[in-house]
């Protein structure tokens, strides 16, 4: 190997050195899982909520998501740099629209960008983020009033997504109707196992009038619940009533008797133990995918 091979060599080494050294500092991205993510606490709770239901609003009325990031730095990364990391992150917006706004302030900084998705850079143009910045936000932000500022800056950037006539409507909300639509299913099965076996249960331990009437009663509630319909519910709860009033003998004693082996529904609940979907356990929020492409604004104050 030559001498200016091997210089090359060292130099593509202490290159890839200095970039893994530097990419190790570079400040962690924090979970997306609300709308408005206070890492140093400069929001109250009360002006946090109001703007969660803001945004939230916003995006039931137009589909566009908007995010605050509050970090106390960015360092060693540029604003505008460290803001691209949390939108490819985040993916903030829908998918195909790229209707995603980041707010990003870095307090210790005294540095704030607004990211714009590609969908809303006709909307957010970048000299109108650069004036909401420089006229709505920093005045604020330099008195000290840093609620005002960020409630400011969000109202201004609503107000030109409302005005936006390109964005397709949001697609229409699950309701709770369909999500009971889905479990009407599984209630009927479980209800008419609970006859057959909880029945039995009930009229082992309070007799056969009693047992039955509560079967009836746990039927009639179920029903009621995931239909929504009390008449379905007093249909569905006589009928069991009936079935359980006239099937065979209990088996096994009364209480004090043995015959009921413990555990004997598996230890998990009658009907399965609840949903399998968690969707909500990771904080009901998160992005849907949309793009970005570098629009935006950066200021101090």
């Amino acid at each position: 190997m030559n001498l200016w091979a091997r210089l090359l060599a060292v130099c593509v080494f202490i290159c890839a050195f200095v970039a893994g050294a530097w990419a190790e500092d570079l400040k962690p991205i924090p979970p997306l899982a609300a709308r408005i993510t206070d890492t140093v606490g400069l929001l109250p709770g009360a002006n946090r909520a109001a703007l969660e239901a803001r945004l939230a609003d916003l995006e039931a009325r137009k589909g566009a998501q908007v995010a605050v990031l509050i970090v106390a730095s960015t360092q060693p990364e540029d604003i505008a740099a460290y803001s691209i990391r949390v939108v490819e992150a985040w993916k903030l917006g829908r998918t195909g629209v790229d209707d995603g706004v980041l707010f990003l302030i870095a307090r210790d900084d005294r540095r704030m960008r607004i990211e714009v998705g590609r969908g809303l850079e006709g909307a957010i143009p970048d000299a109108v983020a650069k004036r909401i910045v420089a006229e709505r936000v920093a005045p604020r932000f330099k008195a000290g009033d840093f609620p005002g500022g960020i409630e400011a800056g969000l109202e201004a950037l609503v107000t030109q997504i409302e005005g936006e006539e390109a964005l397709p409507p949001p697609a229409p909300a699950a309701t709770q109707g369909n999500d009971l639509e889905d479990f009407q299913g599984p209630a009927f099965i479980g209800c008419v196992v609970f006859a057959f076996i909880g029945g039995a249960i009930l009229k082992a331990i309070f007799g056969r009038l009693i047992g039955a009437t509560l079967t009836g009663g746990v039927i009639a509630a179920v029903i009621w619940a995931v239909t929504a319909a009390l008449v379905f519910g007093l249909i569905a709860g006589a009928i069991g009533f009936i079935f359980t009033l006239g099937a065979g003998g209990a088996r096994g004693r009364h209480v004090g008797g043995s015959s009921w082996s413990g555990g004997g529904f598996g230890g998990a609940g009658g009907f399965g133990g609840g949903s399998s979907d968690s969707s909500d356990s990771g904080g009901g929020w998160s992005g849907g995918g949309g793009d970005f492409g570098g629009g935006g604004a950066s200021g101090d104050w």
